[in-house]
C-alpha cells in the first residue's frame, strides 16, 4: 500500500509538471512587449532567486561539496548555455505564432534523446527504435516540403533539450541544486543584458507598470515550479510511466496551437505530425514492453 500511495503521488506530481509545461504558451504572450531576450534574461535572474531560497530552505549543508566537482561544474555550465538556447527559442516561437512547431519539437525530443544516447553514451538501439527514428526523419522531410523550409524551431528545441538531458544525466544531481548552479552561471550575462537595456532606454521592467513587472518576476516561478514537480515524480515513478506522461505537454501545446492560437494545419503538416505520432507509439510500446520484461526478471530473481 505504501508503494502504491508513493506511485499515486508520483503520478500527481508528474501530471502537475507536464500540464504546467503544456499550458505555458498561455503565459509568454502576457510579456510579449518585452521581447524574447529581455524575458529570457528575467527568467534566468528570477529562477536564480527562487533557486537560492529553495537551496537554503530545503538542502542540507555541504550539498555543493558533493556536486561541485570541476567536471560537474563544467558540465552544468555547458548545460546552462544549451538550455538558454532552448528557453529563448521557445519564448520567441510562442510569441511569433509558432506554437505548433514548438509542440512538434517536444514530440521529436524523445527520439532525438535516444540518438544522443547512442552517439554520446554508446547505448545500443533495437530495430524498433531505428524504425521510430526513420519515421521521424521522414516526418521532418514532409514538413520541410510543406513549410518550404526546415522546421528549424522544432529541431532546435528537440536537439537542445535532448543534449541538455544527457548533460544533466551525466551530472546526476538534484533538480534544485543543478538549476541553482545553471542559473548562477547564466545570471551575470543576463544581468549584463538587463543593465545594457536600462542604459539604452530599452527596458520594459517598471516602465510598463507594476503588473507587467510582476509578470516578469513570475517567469522564475514558471520555470522552477514544474521542475520541482518533475523531480518529485522522477523519484516516485518508473521511467516507463514518466515516458508516457511526457507526451502530455506537447499534446496540450498542440491543442492550444489549434484551438486558442488558431494556427493552421495543412494536409502536409497533418501527415508530418501523424508520422511522428506513429513513431512515438512504436517507441513507447517498445519501452513499456522492455520495462515489463525487466520488472518480471527482477521479481523472479527476488523470489529465487
Amino acid at each position: 500500500m505504501a508503494e502504491r500511495d508513493r506511485e499515486r503521488a508520483g503520478v500527481g506530481y508528474g501530471l502537475g509538471a507536464y500540464v504546467l509545461w503544456g499550458v505555458v504558451p498561455l503565459f509568454w504572450p502576457l510579456v510579449k512587449s518585452s521581447g524574447a531576450l529581455e524575458v529570457l534574461a528575467h527568467r534566468i535572474v528570477w529562477s536564480l532567486v527562487i533557486s537560492v531560497v529553495l537551496v537554503v530552505t530545503l538542502l542540507p549543508k555541504g550539498w555543493f561539496g558533493r556536486i561541485g566537482t570541476r567536471r560537474n561544474l563544467a558540465m552544468l555550465a555547458l548545460a546552462a548555455a544549451v538550455v538558454s538556447v532552448n528557453w529563448g527559442t521557445y519564448i520567441w516561437a510562442v510569441n511569433h505564432g509558432h506554437v505548433l512547431e514548438t509542440s512538434l519539437g517536444y514530440y521529436i525530443n524523445p527520439i532525438l534523446s535516444i540518438l544522443v544516447g547512442v552517439v554520446v553514451l554508446r547505448e545500443r538501439m533495437a530495430a524498433v527504435q531505428w524504425a521510430s527514428v526513420g519515421l521521424a526523419v521522414l516526418a521532418v522531410v514532409v514538413l520541410t516540403v510543406d513549410y518550404g523550409r526546415l522546421p528549424w524551431i522544432s529541431l532546435v528545441l528537440a536537439t537542445s533539450f535532448a543534449t541538455y538531458g544527457v548533460m544533466k544525466k551525466r551530472v546526476n544531481g538534484g533538480a534544485v541544486e543543478t538549476l541553482a548552479i545553471e542559473s548562477a552561471v547564466l545570471t551575470p550575462v543576463a544581468l549584463g543584458y538587463l543593465v545594457y537595456l536600462q542604459v539604452q532606454g530599452g527596458t520594459t521592467f517598471v516602465v510598463l507598470g507594476w503588473a507587467h513587472s510582476l509578470l516578469l518576476v513570475a517567469t522564475g516561478a514558471v520555470t522552477v515550479l514544474p521542475l520541482l514537480c518533475f523531480a518529485a515524480a522522477a523519484t516516485r515513478l518508473p521511467l516507463s510511466t514518466l515516458g508516457v506522461l511526457q507526451y502530455l505537454a506537447p499534446t496540450l501545446q498542440f491543442l492550444l496551437g489549434i484551438t486558442y492560437f488558431h494556427e493552421q494545419m495543412s494536409p502536409g503538416r497533418w501527415v508530418g505530425f501523424t508520422l511522428v505520432w506513429v513513431a512515438l507509439m512504436i517507441m513507447t510500446g517498445h519501452g513499456i514492453h522492455r520495462a515489463g520484461v525487466h520488472r518480471r526478471s527482477r521479481l523472479v530473481a527476488e523470489a529465487v
